[in-house]
């Protein structure tokens, strides 16, 4: 069962790292199938695809970035899917480390991160720790299965890094990525999966590097002022009004390290 997974790539456009990203997926300790699904279908991913050998899924009737990531779900044909963002790398020991670790009622599975900014690699800056602080309960297996430990980690901010989550498909029915969210629509994935039965299961160890650079959608929707916005709308639904506007300012100073 530990074994039956896929890593599903979500390519758009013409990254220049993308290859990247499949040659760390093909460096893993324990091998997986990969596959490439693309809303974006185009000569520069065919090409890459072709000398890596893969097979390319094309999402002819893309309702946006949520539909994308459910589209990479939904075709990625195996018990437990990672969807690797194109722009992330993984660390060899990540797979290996993740498939030891779940079990027949895991919902997710996630490891911490590093970061890669345009002036170098950060490992531990202020937003990672603020991160690693509110997943800390999560190291002890028996608070995994909480759903009432997990709700309280996501009504504080979105600690879980989504390219580095993977996907129990057997625990997760229908679409869980909602296309009126864009910067937070995993945070609200992670809000609907933390009401069912079943594991969060977080492995402590900064296994994949997540980049952080200019034309990345986190940083667009940043710089345009909505994700403040979306902060707000996720913090309502864990509390009142009056104590959600001041949550959602103090969350939005982590969006420093994104500028």
């Amino acid at each position: 069962m530990k074994n039956d997974h896929v890593f599903v790539v979500l390519a758009y456009r013409e990254s220049p790292y993308l290859e990247a990203c499949i040659r760390s997926l093909e460096n893993q300790t324990v091998r997986s199938r990969m596959i490439i699904a693309t809303s974006t279908d185009n000569e520069y991913i065919r090409r890459i695809a072709a000398e890596h050998g893969l097979k390319v899924i094309v999402n002819h009737n893309s309702t946006g970035i949520a539909g994308d990531f459910d589209f990479g779900l939904r075709v990625g044909k195996a018990r437990f899917v990672t969807v690797a963002h194109q722009d992330d790398c993984y660390e060899p020991g990540y797979l290996e480390a993740v498939l030891k670790h779940v079990s027949k009622n895991t919902i997710i599975a996630f490891t911490d991160y590093y970061e890669e900014h345009p002036i170098g690699r950060q490992e531990h800056n202020r937003n990672l720790k603020i991160k690693r602080m509110l997943l800390s309960p999560l190291k002890l297996r028996p608070l995994q299965r909480s759903r009432w430990v997990r709700r309280r980690i996501l009504s504080l901010g979105n600690p879980i890094c989504c390219p580095s989550v993977t996907f129990h498909k057997a625990l997760i029915q229908g679409n869980i990525f909602q296309s009126d969210f864009r910067s937070n629509m995993d945070w609200k994935a992670w809000e609907q999966l933390s009401r069912k039965r079943g594991g969060f299961v977080y492995v402590p160890k900064p296994l994949m590097m997540h980049r952080i650079h200019p034309q990345s959608t986190t940083t667009e929707m940043i710089e345009a002022g909505k994700r403040t916005d979306e902060d707000f709308r996720m913090m309502c639904l864990f509390w009142p009004i009056c104590v959600a506007r001041p949550l959602s300012r103090i969350y939005a100073g982590s969006e420093k390290n994104n500028r």
